[in-house]
């Protein structure tokens, strides 16, 4: 027990000195008021900023919305993973938003769309280009990403993004997942999405795909659940009426495992997202 724990320690210290090398050219700038108040909701989510402070030049915009199922999951969480991003010449914007059952989908997705709207107004002032601003979300943060995009309720220009990296995401036909699996209180289903089927329409990215959407890139795991397996077929057999070139990357993953590749430094995930960034 004792020579394994002494192991574990050693690799411990390894992976830390891989990881504060691999972040030490970037800086970390937490707590951001990106004017995320909602009325009803008293929470008041920050946002953290990740950028390259080696570089002059304005660099594309990476905005990291993470899942967690719409109950659960903070931005710290994630620190990692957005200096990794960051290494990789772009400045990483990564919201925090309210959870259900404090808020529904809808709130959630105005949060995001509020940051958005702050990157626009202020992401000059930590290197970053507005002109040149792209969303991924893994997971629930992958349908909040791209819903505060595609539906025109939110008041985001899709023209004015870039792209939208979908990393296993989840709920990107949640009209039809609902309608054959009725929201309950179980993991706070009701709260999340109400059980009115309009609201259901509404909250579907699917639904609002249309020749004005950005270019979007989709990972989808080997093994991930059936639903997100389903619903990205789905959503990608829609998406190629009006982009014909898209396409699912499968990778061999599991739906965790999908997100947990982005705390390693050497993913190819940056690479291939720098790469989707310079075909813009």
């Amino acid at each position: 027990m004792l020579k394994k724990s002494y192991f574990c320690a050693i690799l411990l210290s390894l992976l830390i000195g891989v990881f504060t090398l691999n972040s030490c050219s970037v800086v970390k700038t937490t707590g951001i008021d990106y004017g995320s108040r909602i009325d009803g909701i008293a929470d008041h989510p920050t946002l953290n900023v990740f950028a390259n402070q080696k570089k002059e030049a304005k660099l594309p915009v990476l905005i990291f919305v993470y899942g967690g199922n719409w109950n659960s999951g903070n931005k710290k969480t994630y620190g990692y993973a957005g200096r990794n991003f960051a290494k990789h010449d772009m400045v990483v914007v990564m919201p925090d938003y309210t959870k259900s059952p404090k808020a529904s989908y809808d709130e959630m997705t105005q949060q995001i769309a509020k940051s958005i709207q702050w990157v626009k107004d202020h992401i000059t002032e930590y290197g970053g280009d507005p002109e040149r601003i792209y969303l991924t979300g893994h997971s629930a943060g992958g349908h909040l990403a791209a819903l505060a995009v595609m539906n025109p309720k939110y008041g985001v220009d899709p023209k004015s993004i870039k792209g939208i990296i979908l990393n296993d995401a989840a709920g990107l036909d949640m009209e039809s997942f609902l309608r054959k699996n009725p929201p309950s209180t179980d993991q706070n289903y009701v709260a999340t999405w109400t059980k009115n089927p309009e609201e259901w329409v509404e909250a579907s990215p699917i639904n609002f795909i249309d020749e004005n959407t950005p270019e979007i890139k989709i990972y989808v795991g080997d093994e991930t659940y059936e639903s997100i397996d389903t619903s990205n077929k789905k959503f990608l057999e829609e998406l190629k009426k009006y982009q014909p070139q898209a396409s699912i990357q499968w990778l061999d993953k599991g739906h965790v495992a999908m997100v947990s590749q982005l705390f390693w430094p050497w993913s190819s995930r940056f690479d291939e997202t720098r790469e989707f960034m310079n075909k813009q």
